[in-house]
């Protein structure tokens, strides 16, 4: 097609001209352009292919260019938008038809190549997200499956923390040597720590690929990308377990738990009795506790395994129980400091308790769930499944899970008034036998 060709076919109008006749030519000129008030199609004599839009509006004529023309790709009438006449000057208008009649002798369609260029501004304003933004924008993502709250503030700050590298790197830009050399230093020394840190850019790295934020293979991957270039974690990963306070040291402990009444303290002897987790015992409500049953039932959604989990209350756990309710605690079982049951305890407020215990600043809250398993396994005949049930442990053997449907109760009520009776005997008046725990009972 030659520039001779793309001439203005007034057939080409999407409707007739104001007046009969046929359609309106004339020489357009900025005067007459902004004070055309009849509604209707005009076209200009001197550009072929502009045409003036006139329609009612409630405040006035609105009027605006356009540019008719039949596509050189099929044939079909195409009308493409210049602009109001308020924002748009005819020289700009022109300006433009001449550029898009040059584009139509070229093959290529004006409508086509805007989209096109629309598509491309938005593909490279997605792939402009940098690696810091993809974080945030992952973490409210997947936020609604983390049981604990505390999880998205755990993500957030081992990406900020561990990848700080990254964060300002546009996330098409992360590549294998980006990653590898935030993992590096951290790898040998602190194993743990960088095997969530990749864990967790490979899982955004995830997400923005699927989000088409980038694209491509995942640098973070260990299989096919990392694992060649790092050592295993299992040949150097130095196993931590919580500090556990020794099995004949216990009862020395709750003496001094007992000497120093407050609810951090009551909480964490009622932790130790029932061998619950930290969170557990601190967010437990009255709703959970049925005390002539002598039951106390986790809902699913404030356990680890998903799962829920009824604890048997022994006699000293009940006892416990009733100091609280004599208290105006609200809904909380162990209410902080707020004492209108509104707030429960804080998060570190028994740990911080230990800490304040003169020769016990070593330990942890959740090792005194070691303590409860080591005098199970060392001083008694319990079965290591009912120890297990006790400890709210998923059984990882399959066939074994699927078969095993009651959660022994009455063997769990049994061993866990067992170990509160450990709990209360003082070492020099206790021995170290092992309990029978049927002939006990």
């Amino acid at each position: 097609m030659s520039l001779d060709e793309v001439v203005f076919d007034p057939n080409l109008a999407p409707n007739k001209a104001p007046r009969t006749g046929g359609p309106r030519r004339l020489r357009f000129t900025n005067r007459w352009v902004s004070t055309v008030q009849q509604p209707g199609y005009y076209y200009d004599a001197s550009t072929p292919g502009l045409a003036l839009q006139v329609t009612a509006g409630k405040s006035g004529p609105c009027r605006s260019y356009k540019f008719l023309y039949r596509s050189p790709i099929n044939g079909k009438r195409r009308d493409k938008g210049l602009g109001s006449t308020a924002r748009t000057a005819l020289a700009d208008a022109r300006q433009k038809v001449a550029t898009y009649r040059e584009m139509i002798v070229r093959g290529i369609d004006p409508l086509v190549a805007a989209a096109e260029h629309r598509t491309t501004q938005l593909r490279f304003r997605a792939t402009s997200v940098t690696f810091g933004e993809a974080v945030d924008r992952c973490i409210e993502a997947k936020a609604p499956e983390w049981r604990n709250t505390k999880h998205r503030q755990q993500w957030r700050n081992t990406l900020t923390t561990h990848a700080k590298p990254l964060l300002d790197l546009p996330i098409r830009d992360v590549d294998s040597p980006a990653v590898l050399g935030v993992l590096e230093p951290i790898w040998t020394s602190k194993p743990e720590t960088a095997s969530r840190v990749r864990q967790r850019i490979e899982a955004v790295l995830d997400w923005a690929t699927a989000r088409n934020y980038r694209s491509g293979e995942n640098p973070a991957r260990l299989k096919g990308n990392l694992g060649p270039l790092l050592p295993k974690t299992s040949k150097i990963k130095r196993v931590r377990h919580h500090p556990a306070l020794p099995i004949d040291q216990i009862n020395a402990f709750v003496q001094t738990l007992h000497a120093r009444p407050s609810v951090s303290a009551l909480a964490l002897e009622f932790l130790i009795l029932t061998a619950a987790r930290t969170s557990e015992v601190r967010l437990a409500v009255w709703d959970e506790v049925n005390l002539e049953t002598k039951t106390w039932t986790i809902p699913p959604t404030r356990m680890k395994s998903g799962r829920e989990h009824r604890v048997p209350l022994s006699d000293r756990a009940v006892e416990i129980l009733k100091i609280q309710s004599k208290l105006d605690n609200g809904n909380f079982i162990f209410p902080g400091q707020s004492r209108n049951g509104k707030d429960s305890l804080s998060d570190g407020a028994l740990l911080q308790l230990i800490r304040g215990l003169s020769g016990y600043e070593a330990y942890v809250p959740h090792g005194f769930r070691s303590t409860f398993r080591d005098w199970a396994a060392e001083r008694t005949t319990v079965a290591g499944e009912t120890v297990e049930l006790a400890l709210a442990h998923t059984i990882r053997n399959r066939t074994e899970s699927s078969y095993r449907r009651g959660d022994q109760l009455d063997k769990r009520r049994r061993l866990m008034q067992a170990w509160s009776g450990f709990v209360a005997t003082p070492k020099a008046a206790g021995s170290s036998s092992v309990v029978a725990l049927a002939r006990h009972a």
